[in-house]
This record gives structure tokens, C-alpha cells and sequence, in this order.
């Protein structure tokens, strides 16, 4: 499982032309899974990343995370994440799960998420979606489980 975490001033996304999740505040959260993947591993990164400590202190230091902050969560699915392109130029993506796997897994996610506490908004997965945000300093972390 990969993720690729975002600090974000405000992020939404929309599929259709239609927003189907928004937060002001927070994290977009881009999450791609493998065939490998556990429900045991999606739990410890949900936990990592509730727990991640990004945000700036009085100091200027990161020293907070998203609970301090009050933030919130826009949940992205992305099997792009696994694209590999050693050999050619057109991606493979054998490594992402398929659908029927990665979905659970990504819900799964989403709801540890909430039950740790946080406000989550996610796209609609396997829609093409446009996503929006303003990203904070900018922060961009990629976390592996």
C-alpha cells in the first residue's frame, strides 16, 4: 500500500463536474493498493498517518498532527500509484490490485480513518476524477505500508 500524503489549505474533488468530496483544512490522501495488501496493514497506516506529526507548532517546528489541528481527510483511490515503467513508455500496472480487492481495502482505510476520529471525504472509486487543492508549504510525504 502506498500513499501519497498532502498538507492542503482546501482540496475537492469532482467527477462529472459534480464535487463529491471537499475539506478546507487537512490532508488529500492519494492511496493506491496491492493484490498483497491486508486489512492489518491498511489499520497500521491509518493509524501512522492520524498520528503523523506535519503540522508547525508555535516554534514553526512540526510538531502536531491532523488531530490537533482539527483537520480533515478527501481519500483518494490511485492504482496509478503502482505504475510501472521500467520497461517502454506505457505504464504497466500489474502490481495494482484489482477492483474487487483494492475497493474493500480502500474503504476499510476510510473507515479506520473515521473510527480514529477524523472527518473523511473520498472521490467515488474508479471514477475519473478531477482534484483540487492548495497544498501547504507545500508537504508532500509518501508513506509504504
Amino acid at each position: 500500500m502506498k500513499v501519497v500524503l498532502q498538507k492542503a489549505k482546501q482540496a475537492s474533488v469532482a467527477v462529472d463536474g459534480q464535487i463529491v468530496g471537499q475539506i478546507n483544512r487537512g490532508y488529500v490522501l492519494l492511496v493506491g493498493i496491492t493484490a498483497s495488501d491486508t486489512k492489518e496493514q491498511v489499520e497500521a497506516l491509518a493509524n501512522k498517518i492520524v498520528k503523523l506529526r506535519i503540522w508547525e507548532d508555535e516554534e514553526e517546528k512540526m510538531n502536531r498532527s491532523i488531530v490537533d489541528e482539527q483537520g480533515a481527510i478527501l481519500s483518494i483511490s490511485q492504482f496509478t500509484l503502482y505504475a510501472n515503467t521500467k520497461k517502454g513508455n506505457r505504464p504497466s500496472f500489474t502490481e495494482a490490485a484489482r477492483p474487487e480487492i483494492a475497493e474493500p481495502l480502500w474503504q476499510e482505510f476510510n473507515d479506520t480513518l473515521r473510527r480514529l476520529g477524523m472527518h473523511v471525504e473520498t472521490g467515488i472509486f474508479g471514477a475519473m476524477m478531477d482534484v483540487q487543492l492548495t497544498n501547504i508549504g507545500p508537504t508532500t510525504i509518501l508513506l509504504e505500508a
